[in-house]
């Protein structure tokens, strides 16, 4: 009984935490045009390599450009477009693994032999082919990402449908008159929609170091916008002589996913949620 009681408070002290991490550099990313001390694309050569100062507090790159004002700019892509992905993804997972799981049959067989062929192949190695076929650039990497990340989400929904629809309030909603419109919005999707959100934030992580690291190899964001991801690769020539081009957005790669890892982990614990992977 103690036991599970400091489990309890360890994980709502973790869920704290992380989430007055989170909350900041979203605020943060939100108000970059107000908060960055220098435009994080002007280029000024003359100030190129420079050390931390007042003016840049960070330090410069090797154009000249303000370290500090470029990460602050990249959290919007990296935070705001992992949401996108998350939500776009979560979304068509949820139309497609609800419906799949409600009405079975050969729709759901057809519907499912297509996730597993998606889920047999490495998603790095489809998301980089789907890039190939798109061509370069932010939109064709989120696209690529939402067409293999949806997959997981609607095996998953599909799972917990099948299980919910044989419980006795589905058939008691069935004896009552209710369409399935209306048991699939009053009783299925309320039930199968908070666990997978909850999952959801360790996947946050990993859509964040997908967006980084298309642009670390050049197929992400494109020059001259900033991205934790794109800035890691300028700065790999300089790792010698200037690492900090490197650490500074390797950093807040780091903190950003480990502590959506963390959240997502200790909301599972909360909540007894198991995770898919």
């Amino acid at each position: 009984m103690m036991t599970s009681i400091s489990k309890i408070l360890k994980s709502q002290k973790v869920i704290l935490m992380c989430s007055i991490i989170l909350g900041t550099l979203f605020i943060i990313s939100i108000f970059a045009p107000w908060i960055v001390p220098n435009d994080p694309i002007a280029v000024n050569l003359a100030y190129k390599l420079q050390s931390p100062s007042w003016d840049f507090p960070l330090g410069t790159d090797h154009l000249g450009r303000c370290n500090l004002s470029r990460i602050i700019y990249g959290s919007r892509i990296s935070l705001g477009f992992a949401m996108l992905i998350f939500i776009s993804s979560l979304l068509i997972g949820l139309i497609i693994g609800t419906f799949s799981g409600y009405k079975g049959g050969w729709i759901d067989h057809i519907l499912m032999r297509f996730c597993d062929g998606v889920m047999a192949f490495p998603s790095l190695i489809l998301i980089l082919g789907l890039v190939g076929i798109f061509g370069p650039g932010l939109p064709q990497v989120i696209l690529a990402l939402m067409l293999v990340q949806w997959v997981y989400y609607a095996r998953m929904f599909r799972g917990m449908v099948l299980s919910l629809k044989e419980q006795n309030f589905i058939a008691a909603a069935k004896i009552s008159g209710s369409s399935q419109w209306k048991i699939i919005k009053n009783h299925i999707v309320p039930n199968v929609l908070p666990p997978l959100v909850i999952m959801g934030t360790l996947e946050m992580g990993w859509a964040i170091m997908d967006i980084s690291a298309m642009s670390f190899l050049g197929l992400g964001v494109q020059p001259p916008a900033s991205e934790w991801g794109a800035m890691i690769h300028e700065g790999k020539s300089y790792i010698r002589t200037n690492p900090e081009l490197m650490l500074y957005p390797g950093l807040m790669i780091m903190v950003v996913v480990v502590t959506f890892n963390l959240l997502g982990e200790a909301l599972s614990e909360r909540f007894g949620i198991k995770r898919r992977f």
